[in-house]
């Protein structure tokens, strides 16, 4: 079964592979504190308790979300501690996790699997969409200035970036599929996209790799502001959905009683931050973006129209359905075994997120 072939060693992908044995390194000496290791004794039959003793601290990465708990002032209405971390994208978060050092992680569809798959039980408490799917793409593939790229036929023989535990993986696979190529049809450069901001635009940019898959909006301008000139271009994938995005906890945070407690209460909070991205497009660019992230406004609102307004449902049976799609084309493909994606939800939150989106939540 073909696998993804990592055989450069300069430029990014160079700096990539120091990144990544330098995250190994820290997790080797991290503090003793295992936070995934290890069966958790949790009864999914069982209400979720509503009880939060002094002292209870959460250990929350998701910026977005901080800036608009800090911004509403949510954050002094909790009866329990938020310790927020700078900690996004699923390898960083696994490690986090795998350290002990997060207890609320925010990833795609492939993350929660890709924790799963390497030893570290995880469940979906949360999980949001786009509203408009038919006008947002989460995904679309940098093509190198010198690959002649012009359509996803033309992948055939392409070096293409192929990074096995996030989502940008099954956005290649799919559209391979989709495409009616396999894998053995192309190289798969096995390159983190999360490592280093500019990764996979420097590797397309140096002609490291012909086709890599960028996340639509403000990275994707970026690459055709600085290499447009040169002849870089952008292509969009097959119709598929690729805009899941999942709130994870290790089993461990569910298995104590005063952090399930308080989980319940910030996952509420969490779907009432939803509802204001919604309402609040011009603020979040402004306020997030431009004066908390110093960004130019037109890249924040850049960024915001990007994703477009946002969708919690009520009801996972989608999200389950993403989750096990994602299972079973990245397992194939990497060798891992298959999973059942309802092993992966935490059913009693279900409903949480949703009902607060739709303020109807106490």
């Amino acid at each position: 079964m073909p696998r993804a072939a990592s055989s450069r060693r300069a430029g990014p992908i160079g700096l990539a592979a120091f990144v990544i044995v330098s995250i190994a390194l820290l997790v080797a000496f991290a503090p003793a504190r295992r936070g995934g290791a290890g069966p958790a004794a949790f009864d999914l039959s069982k209400p979720l308790p509503d009880t939060i003793p002094p002292g209870v601290v959460l250990r929350v990465g998701d910026p977005v979300t901080q800036w608009i708990f800090q911004h509403e002032g949510w954050e002094k209405q909790l009866p329990f501690k938020i310790e927020w971390a700078q900690i996004t994208g699923g390898p960083d978060v696994t490690e986090a996790f795998h350290a002990g050092a997060l207890d609320v992680g925010l990833g795609a569809s492939v993350p929660p699997i890709h924790a799963a798959w390497t030893g570290i039980p995880v469940r979906i408490v949360a999980f949001r969409d786009f509203a408009e799917p038919d006008r947002h793409q989460a995904w679309v593939f940098g093509v190198s200035p010198n690959a002649k790229v012009a359509s996803v036929a033309d992948l055939k023989g392409k070096r293409i970036a192929f990074s096995p535990s996030q989502v940008q993986a099954v956005v290649v696979l799919q559209t391979l599929k989709a495409a009616g190529l396999k894998t053995s049809d192309v190289t798969l450069v096995e390159l983190p996209s999360s490592i280093g901001g500019d990764v996979y635009t420097n590797a397309l940019a140096s002609g490291e790799v012909d086709v890599a898959p960028l996340g639509a909006g403000i990275v994707v301008q970026r690459y055709i502001r600085k290499f447009g000139s040169d002849g870089a271009r952008l292509l969009k994938h097959p119709p598929f959905r690729d805009d899941a995005l999942n709130v994870y906890v290790p089993e461990t945070v569910l298995a104590d009683p005063g952090k399930a407690a308080a989980l319940k209460l910030f996952i509420r909070y969490w779907g009432k931050a939803q509802a204001w991205i919604n309402a609040h497009p011009e603020a979040l660019a402004e306020g997030y973006y431009g004066r908390h992230q110093g960004l130019p406004i037109a890249d924040g609102r850049l960024i915001v129209g990007a994703t477009g307004k946002v969708h919690v449902p009520g009801d996972w049976s989608r999200a389950r359905a993403v989750e096990q799609a994602a299972i079973d084309i990245l397992g194939q493909q990497t060798g891992r075994p298959r999973l059942d994606a309802a092993t992966l939800f935490d059913p009693r939150f279900e409903t949480i997120a949703a009902t607060a989106a739709q303020g109807t939540a106490s």
